[in-house]
């Protein structure tokens, strides 16, 4: 099987055919030709949504809705579980999720539109839930920042969970919407090792500032958390205690994790990243992400799929909560975001 030469800043350089595509094809390398490949760049398109606001009836989420701003997302994760959701856009879940975004650059005209429909029910609204809000191209789009303003505007509670240094820059209206008991931010972390870091979300935020955004947040007042996931078995999850303690140390005040997820195609997709990057111990971790998902390598029940089951993934649930409660963490009930301050658009806001 012919494997594409790696390229610099991207988790993969497979670009499978969607599950969907009538018609499958193979690149065979018969060694005649040696081609160097030019670094793929990034295509952004744009999308008029005609929704922004996404519902889920999940018991495994802390939310029932939340918005992603853009499909796709450039910090290619080579483990994200929101690879399979491209090909409904007729592109892949490899190369092409990394590499071919969709902006909806009316989402913030669209929530507005949204938030002041009669019946209306105010609940907390979760930003990154499928793609990184604070994705590189943010910096750009600034459709996030655009979110948050109108989410400020009428005092509606938001969650938000980046792996993104460029939260900073809306520090204004996270400090803002934190000090009347609006918004909670979730830092995920998933190594120290700058190494692996590179290999494995080339494109995502260092270790060492994804803890300065943590420390910021927490001097602004902005109630901060962080999220280490996804857990690799032989991969990352030795580091487990060691992103809580420094996650503490910079100002965390909660901690939650995950088991890596291989829904669809991206467990092929982690099986060449694995045979890329770790050849020697591929199988083994493979044998004990099997072991965690009732002998496969993704289980989609409710209850299980974020946590895993079996010797593994109990024993990785017992010492995340032995370093927790070593260092102190407050559960999410501490946290709890205000509704009760919500005025929809076009409705009378509150004198004090």
């Amino acid at each position: 099987m012919y494997s594409p030469a790696p390229q610099k800043g991207r988790g993969t350089t497979h670009n499978p055919l969607n599950r969907f595509s009538p018609s499958h094809s193979t690149v065979e390398d018969d060694g005649w030709y040696q081609d160097v490949p030019a670094t793929q760049g990034t295509e952004i398109r744009i999308e008029t949504a005609k929704t922004i606001i996404t519902r889920n009836t999940s018991p495994d989420l802390p939310f029932d809705r939340s918005i992603n701003p853009y499909r796709g997302c450039e910090h290619g994760c080579i483990y994200c579980y929101a690879r399979p959701s491209h090909v409904y856009w007729d592109l892949s879940p490899g190369l092409d999720f990394e590499t071919k975004l969709i902006a909806k650059t009316n989402a913030a005209e669209v929530l507005e539109q949204q938030l002041s429909k009669p019946g209306y029910v105010c609940a907390p609204i979760n930003l990154g839930s499928n793609t990184d809000p604070y994705q590189p191209i943010e910096r750009e789009q600034q459709l996030t920042r655009r979110l948050l303003q109108v989410l400020l505007r009428y005092r509606h509670p938001v969650t938000i969970v980046t792996k993104g240094a460029l939260v900073l820059r809306d520090l204004d209206l996270l400090a803002e919407l934190a000090s009347q008991r609006l918004a909670r931010v979730m830092i995920s972390l998933t190594t120290l090792d700058d190494t692996l870091k590179r290999i494995l979300e080339p494109r995502a935020a260092a270790p060492k500032a994804r803890l300065r955004a943590i420390r910021v947040l927490r001097e602004a007042g902005v109630p901060v958390g962080v999220l280490c996931s996804p857990m690799i078995p032989m991969v990352n999850d030795s580091e487990l205690e060691h992103l809580l303690e420094a996650a503490k140390d910079a100002g965390a005040q909660s901690a939650a994790y995950m088991m890596l997820r291989l829904p669809l195609e991206v467990a092929p997709l982690f099986e060449q990243w694995l045979q890329d990057h770790y050849p020697q111990r591929a199988a083994h971790v493979l044998s004990l992400i099997r072991q965690s998902r009732g002998g496969e390598l993704y289980d989609s029940r409710f209850g299980t799929r974020m946590r895993g089951e079996g010797v593994f993934a109990e024993l990785l649930a017992q010492r995340f909560r032995k370093a927790a409660k070593r260092l102190g963490f407050e559960g999410r009930e501490a946290q709890a975001l205000d509704c009760t301050a919500f005025c929809p658009p076009g409705g009378q806001m509150a004198l004090f």
